[in-house]
């Protein structure tokens, strides 16, 4: 698939900068679920996903006075997030935490709710975590009104 046939397929998109904060990371995961809302597209998954990925970026990921930003994008049937910080010497690694942990499985989290994760290094100092979700194109709204058969 070309660059242009790819680009045609995008059906909707959304990108923020966001405080690398605790914050930061609930107002990622809050505008998710409107955006994801708004589109028409389930946003269950897709929330806790960003909610682990915004909370990576804004523990690991935090440089004083810089910001992370999350990206969502519809391609095809696919839903794309995105989280880049500026650590990008800070690689995410996936581990068995402790049992008695009580942080440590938001990787864990990621890829049993992800179809694909992964992190792309972009220009030093940055990285994006990102994750594709699959999904069915909403259904349309029935334009009936009242019980069938009357």
């Amino acid at each position: 698939m070309n660059q242009q046939t790819q680009a045609a397929e995008i059906v909707q998109n959304f990108s923020t900068l966001l405080s690398s904060t605790p914050r930061g990371a609930r107002l990622a995961r809050l505008l998710a679920v409107d955006t994801l809302r708004s589109w028409g597209l389930p946003h269950e998954r897709a929330s806790h996903v960003v909610a682990e990925l915004a909370a990576n970026a804004a523990t690991h990921g935090r440089l004083p006075g810089r910001s992370f930003r999350l990206t969502l994008y519809v391609i095809g049937g696919t839903l794309r997030i995105e989280v880049t910080d500026t650590r990008g010497e800070r690689m995410p690694e996936p581990h068995v935490p402790d049992p008695d942990a009580e942080s440590g499985r938001g990787l864990q989290l990621v890829e049993a709710l992800a179809d694909r994760w992964g992190v792309t290094e972009g220009w030093f100092p940055r990285k994006t975590v990102w994750a594709e979700l699959a999904f069915s194109s909403p259904e349309p709204a029935s334009s009936c009104s009242g019980a069938a058969g009357r």
